[in-house]
């Protein structure tokens, strides 16, 4: 009988222990969880993503495909107990940083994850490096964790795809071309030097087409930063004196038109001066005319009076006079 109780005990002991208290669990503050129960995610009614504001970024093609359901989130906290049958996926949402050229399948590739390659539009294979800032979008686990086999793979190809069609078209926006001077045409002609020049357009374009990303994997890409555009050594050398030739030339046209815009306005004060130097002159002459019409409407003895007192103070400084003889 003892043998018996003793095994109950033990059976009730273990049950409790195995499914009771190994059924507790907790979310850390930077995770979210997900419960199964048969294999089956709890889902929110029949809603999908396509309800949800992440999916305005995808197309009417990518709409039929990625759809996925909207399930419960388990937020931070706990204790939260699940039962045998049930099974949790944590998944950390804390924002990382990868460069851009690993490879999640080949971590050799891309010259050990350090230097992607691209080719330009005029056929210049060029090294790109750069992180990318990730995280795992809380609205669609499901996709994270269900709908994708391996998510950073297949963001990563995606990443790179959209970079590498972007490197292939990329041209100068016209705004840029439209400050250039015309005898920097071959030099913007090039694309890498373009490239250069707008690598925040560049960046500002990668996050827009990224952000399909957290309806499509799961995934947010936070932000996308391109650092460096290195060509071919055998083309730098070519490149770097190209640039320097067109930097020499832009920096002559600078000083010509400096110089330029310099005697226009020294030419604007010139007449400036001479205007105001004809306008002293003149002035005196209207004011006296302006008397002399006064005193000629308060009669001819004034007139002739003005006239009388204007020759005697000529004659107290003049040291000869000429006077005309009358015949």
């Amino acid at each position: 009988m003892s043998i018996t109780i003793g095994i109950v005990l033990g059976f009730t002991i273990w049950f409790l222990t195995r499914y009771l208290l190994a059924g507790l669990y907790t979310v850390d503050q930077n995770e979210r969880a997900l419960k199964t129960s048969f294999g089956r995610v709890e889902r929110i009614g029949n809603l999908t993503t396509l309800e949800d504001p992440i999916a305005e970024s995808l197309n009417s093609d990518e709409k039929s495909r990625y759809v996925y359901p909207q399930v419960r989130v388990i937020m931070p906290g706990g204790p939260y107990f699940r039962w045998p049958w049930e099974q949790v996926y944590k998944v950390s949402i804390a924002t990382g940083t990868v460069n851009m050229a690993w490879d999640p399948e080949d971590p050799t590739a891309n010259v050990n994850g350090t230097l992607l390659e691209a080719v330009t539009k005029d056929q210049l294979n060029v090294g790109l490096t750069g992180q990318i800032r990730y995280r795992v979008s809380e609205r669609n686990l499901y996709a994270f964790l269900f709908g994708v086999k391996k998510p950073m793979a297949h963001v990563m190809g995606y990443f790179v795809s959209v970079l590498r069609e972007r490197i292939a078209n990329f041209e100068a926006p016209p705004a840029a071309r439209d400050d250039e001077s015309p005898d920097s045409a071959a030099v913007i002609g090039i694309s890498i030097n373009d490239i250069r020049k707008n690598l925040r357009d560049l960046n500002e374009h990668m996050d827009h087409e990224c952000l399909s990303s957290a309806a499509r994997y799961g995934m947010v890409l936070d932000a996308t930063l391109i650092t460096g555009i290195d060509p071919p050594q055998e083309v730098e050398s070519a490149l770097a004196a190209i640039n320097t030739a067109y930097n020499q030339v832009s920096s002559d046209i600078s000083l010509a038109q400096a110089g330029a815009d310099q005697k226009i306005v020294q030419s604007r004060r010139a007449v400036e001066i001479e205007t105001l130097k004809a306008q002293a002159e003149v002035e005196p002459l209207t004011r006296l005319a302006a008397q002399l019409k006064d005193l000629k409407a308060s009669g001819a003895e004034a007139l002739r009076a003005y006239v009388r007192n204007v020759k005697l103070s000529l004659y107290e400084k003049a040291q000869q006079v000429f006077v005309e003889a009358k015949k």
